[in-house]
């Protein structure tokens, strides 16, 4: 297993593999994760793959790198299956490129539904609909969360506080039923999570988070939901991509899917 120390080994990898150096995003997923990873002859890491658990119910596999020379040698299928086998719950989830879902497969990984990512403006309330989270709501947000996505997922949401550049919850008659954040990612805004109960909740939440951006602004939105996908494009973000939600041990995601609209980002569900 690699630690937080190994940082700058995983960032040349990502950019071996021509991804960003994305650093605060690694830095979550050591804090929340486990890190495996695999080591050359001169201690450069050339795999890499993060398992991060909530609870005994989910388990969420992602960052599966390997560097271009040790491509073809099964370095990756070694490395998913270790941190697999390590991290046992009742379901194991990711969201796959359309390059590794027939890895995922061989694992029993099985396609659930569409990711689509789009960039670009979004519309923001001239005032704010919803209102900034405090220390206070994190146990009700913690509770929606759970009931929402299946599991427990309180570490996450407690480290939203710090890591999101906005944190923010929807009310109806004085309780949270909703929530949503959104975050710096090299120079780009993220939003992620959109956890509420309806579409005009979820729009509220991404109108609010996107409010004052400055610049160009990201969120992925699972496929279920086509109305509000529909208005980020009428608003100007454009599809730049998708993936897929592939779920193993389980014959559905746990929770409900149908008011869980954003991941906190495709690493972390």
């Amino acid at each position: 297993m690699l630690t937080v120390a190994d940082l700058p080994r995983c960032l040349a990898l990502a950019q071996d593999r021509g991804w960003p150096a994305e650093e605060g995003k690694w830095r979550l997923l050591f804090e929340l994760g486990t890190v495996w990873g695999a080591r050359d002859n001169s201690g450069d890491v050339v795999g890499t793959a993060i398992v991060t658990r909530y609870g005994t119910s989910l388990a969420v596999l992602s960052m599966v790198l390997v560097a271009p020379r040790h491509g073809g040698q099964g370095l990756g299928r070694q490395l998913v299956s270790q941190a697999l086998a390590a991290t046992p719950t009742r379901t194991a989830a990711l969201f796959a490129t359309e390059a590794g879902r027939p890895l995922y497969e061989k694992f029993g990984f099985t396609a659930v539904e569409e990711l689509h990512t789009y960039v670009g403006s979004v519309p923001g309330h001239a005032t704010a609909c919803s209102r900034p989270a405090t220390p206070e709501d994190i146990p009700a947000i913690a509770a929606l969360d759970a009931a929402i996505v299946g599991a427990p997922r309180g570490e996450l949401v407690r480290r939203l506080l710090s890591f999101a550049t906005r944190l923010h919850v929807v009310e109806l008659d004085n309780d949270i039923v909703g929530y949503g954040a959104a975050w710096r990612n090299l120079g780009q805004l993220m939003i992620g999570p959109v956890v509420a109960a309806d579409r005009r909740a979820a729009a509220t939440l991404i109108s609010d988070l996107a409010r004052g951006a400055g610049g160009s602004v990201r969120v992925d939105l699972l496929d279920h939901e086509r109305e509000l996908r529909d208005w980020v494009e009428s608003a100007g973000a454009t599809l730049r991509g998708s993936t897929t939600l592939m779920v193993s041990g389980s014959s559905a995601f746990p929770g409900d899917r149908g008011r869980w609209f954003s991941p906190a980002m495709q690493a972390l569900g």
